[in-house]
């Protein structure tokens, strides 16, 4: 057994009564209404994903099973700036979201947790609020700063978004309309969030080439509103920034010496993935989704951007392009393709083929982007302070879930990462175990979980180190990972040999 919080591993019982765990030890002699016999296995703390975007989902396929089969009890949504609710003014979800039915509408954080629980979820849910939400609501997506009445709005949002259930504010940078806040923007915001006992939680500005910039602008809101920081997705992106890794290290390590709670997370993956057209500047994506399509439409704006995507990326950058998922009859050939590979077939270059791509998918295009150093994901996954986030939605190899392309993390981040750790690579077991349990737990202040010990929460997996695996790839992603014989979430056995029971016991966590 190992408790979660990094001590090595014991051999003991662990006994549980509802919810909770309340013994730990030699408890053969005691009076119990159901024993399992699991000799051999690593019984640990239900693994928590820090950095998921289950939000919707759940309420379509509420068993989650690309995630509870890798042992994930708990989900932390509503990550990079984009959360299920609110949903005021001019807000749109995101794209993949969009288009799927769902059992009723709602507007709220407490209308969105209303249908979440009676969805029943497999796993617990933890939910963020998205800054883009916020912004949206307020300012729609146009490039500006906001006026002192949209701020106070977007912060009387966040407030109630947080009384309603919300656990902090998360930022995607890199998206319209977050792109296009400053500083003193997210500053104020994340004060809202501070005050409520919440977390900052952010996918940067830039993960390449102003890397450290992007962390120090992280660190500045931390300091700036009081608030703990979780850096989404720790990487350096692109051959050429493989070299400040150390310095990103740094930077966060000077700023945990002064006192500010800062950490982050990774998926053990060399492949990020997001829409295709997070490659456009900012100029083109203001405005909104209609206002992109238009500018792609329009010959003279075409063009601009055809010359800024020329100078955005190397050759070797644009080589380094997988499409993922698609939209458009036409374009569900590329799926799972090489960049150069779909302009080969379209006879055009691969800045035209983005630009195809794109349009005819109306900005549902999916891609996987290769630029991440082996050596940078192991080194960064040994830190600390570094927990596991698949950055992934919810799967489910059939049903309304099975129909897109997902990147292999949604099936197999955990796994994959205990793997690594059984077989010798990236960090000890225990520490591996911390890294998906007390810590995420800890630093997101979900309290009771992520250990084991008397009274915790009992969110309890069962593992075969012989057999744990993903088995999800790039090529084939709909497949599910394999040696997670039980899952127990809150008392409930969800999984048990390896199979689904068919019962769901997850909760939605609110703040204390």
């Amino acid at each position: 057994m190992f408790d979660g919080a990094g001590a090595p591993a014991v051999v003991a019982d662990v006994g549980i009564t509802g919810d909770r765990v309340i013994a730990i030890g030699a408890l053969g002699g005691a009076e119990a209404r159901r024993r399992l016999d699991v000799s051999g296995r690593l019984v640990c703390p239900g693994f928590i994903d820090v950095h998921s975007h289950s939000d919707a989902y759940l309420l379509i396929e509420p068993s989650a099973p690309s995630k509870i089969h890798q042992g994930v009890t708990t989900e932390v949504v509503g990550n990079c700036g984009a959360s299920a609710a609110p949903r005021e003014g001019a807000y749109r979800m995101p794209s993949d979201w969009r288009d799927k039915p769902y059992p009723a509408s709602w507007r709220t954080v407490a209308e969105y947790r209303r249908l979440l629980e009676q969805a029943q979820p497999a796993v617990n849910v933890a939910l963020l609020i998205g800054h883009n939400a916020l912004r949206a609501a307020v300012a729609g997506y146009d490039d500006r700063p906001l006026s002192k009445d949209e701020r106070d709005c977007a912060c009387r949002l966040l407030e109630q978004a947080m009384e309603e259930g919300g656990r902090g504010l998360s930022t995607g940078l890199i998206y319209p309309p977050g792109m296009f806040a400053s500083t003193d923007e997210l500053v104020a915001l994340a004060s809202v969030a501070g005050r409520c006992n919440g977390i900052y939680a952010t996918h940067m500005r830039s993960e390449g080439v102003r890397l450290i910039e992007a962390i120090d602008e992280a660190l500045a809101i931390g300091r700036g509103a009081g608030i703990r920081v979780e850096i989404s997705h720790l990487k350096t992106s692109g051959r050429r920034n493989w070299g400040k890794l150390d310095q990103a290290f740094e930077r966060i390590e000077t700023a945990q010496a002064e006192g500010i709670e800062v950490a982050a997370d990774r998926y053990p993956y060399t492949a990020s993935n997001t829409d295709l057209d997070a490659v456009f500047p900012a100029w083109a994506q203001e405005g909104g989704r209609d206002a992109l399509l238009g500018r792609l439409h329009d010959a003279t704006d075409r063009a601009r951007l055809r010359a800024d995507l020329a100078r955005s990326r190397t050759d070797e950058e644009w080589g380094a392009i997988t499409i993922g998922s698609t939209w458009a009859p036409g374009n569900r050939r590329f799926a799972g393709m090489p960049l150069p590979e779909v302009a080969r077939i379209l006879r055009v270059d691969p800045i035209e083929a983005v630009l195809r791509l794109v349009e005819k998918d109306e900005l549902r295009t999916g891609a996987f982007f290769f630029g991440m150093s082996e050596e940078n994901m192991e080194r960064i996954l040994s830190r600390p302070y570094v927990m596991i986030g698949s950055d992934a939605s919810i799967r489910a190899p059939t049903g309304p879930l099975s129909e897109d392309y997902p990147h292999p993390r949604a099936y197999g981040a955990f796994a994959r990462f205990l793997r690594l750790a059984l077989d010798g690579r990236a960090t000890p077991v225990e520490e591996a175990i911390r890294k998906m349990t007390s810590l995420p737990a800890s630093h997101f202040r979900l309290r009771d979980r992520g250990v084991l010990r008397p009274d915790a929460m009992a969110d309890v997996v069962v593992i075969d180190p012989r057999t744990v695996c993903d088995f999800s790839t790039y090529a084939a992603p709909h497949r599910l990972a394999a040696g997670v014989d039980c899952v127990i979430v809150n008392g409930t056995m969800v999984v048990e040999n390896g199979r689904l029971t068919g019962l769901r016991s997850g909760r939605f966590l609110a703040a204390d």
